[in-house]
């Protein structure tokens, strides 16, 4: 599943990029925006996958809003202009598509991000299977936290309290949710709310809106529930 967003300045023409979307089954939409300033706080707040981005937006372009980004997910160009398609294709974004978008064309776009997506995983994949462990920031000590002693992630504002198997004190260190999931491996954890990560070998139970991990109870964001579907399966209800 790949987690994006999309950003217009114009209501109809985003009503529109919701509308297709929706059509492909391996999107997840988790925000739709008409300033990219609201946009880049999402980006920065929790992992995205895939950015379908206009160019011409006021206070801001498309074009200078990749470049503004560290971190950059994958970026799908949709714009009423030709003139931008190279200069999109040196910041590396994956197509370019002008307006009036056909639903044909559209999924060539959205198939290939899949595709490059897929690609990026498995390399990930492998480099984690690798490496079993990370270092983190605590106290003004690098400490070594193994995957597997991982329960869940707690986000609290700037910081993050990391529950581990091993001791009942959890770990405390400042640091972002986005920045800590990007350095847990997908196959082992799973974001089940904004501010939670839990690992998968630890969950015990899961409802439509909650998962448990023993007698914890973790609530489910309405954002979460599809990658939830698909690790069980079966539609969450």
């Amino acid at each position: 599943m790949l987690k994006c967003i999309a950003i217009d300045d114009e209501p109809l023409a985003l009503e529109l990029l919701e509308d297709n979307i929706s059509k492909v089954p391996y999107l997840q939409l988790v925000g739709a925006y008409n300033n990219p300033l609201e946009a880049m706080r999402a980006l920065q707040e929790q992992s995205i996958d895939l950015v379908f981005l206009d160019i011409q937006m006021p206070g801001i372009t498309g074009l200078q809003f990749i470049q503004s980004i560290s971190q950059k997910p994958m970026f799908i160009l949709i714009t009423a202009y030709e003139k931008y398609a190279l200069e999109g294709f040196n910041l590396d974004v994956v197509d370019y598509l002008v307006k009036p978008v056909a639903i044909e064309r559209f999924m060539k776009a959205c198939n290939k991000a899949n595709e490059l997506h897929q690609l990026k995983t498995k390399q990930k994949d492998s480099s984690e299977a690798q490496q079993e462990y990370f270092f983190i920031n605590v106290d003004y000590s690098l400490l070594k936290i193994v995957f597997k002693d991982i329960v869940y992630v707690e986000g609290l504002k700037d910081y993050i309290k990391i529950h581990l198997r091993s001791t009942t004190k959890p770990v405390v260190a400042r640091m972002s949710m986005k920045s800590l999931e990007e350095q847990l491996p997908e196959s082992m954890f799973i974001r089940v709310q904004k501010s939670y990560i839990v690992s998968k070998e630890y969950i015990t139970a899961i409802r439509k809106n909650s998962v448990f991990i023993g007698n914890i109870e973790i609530p489910v964001g309405d954002n979460y529930r599809d990658a939830l579907a698909s690790l069980t399966g079966r539609t969450l209800g």
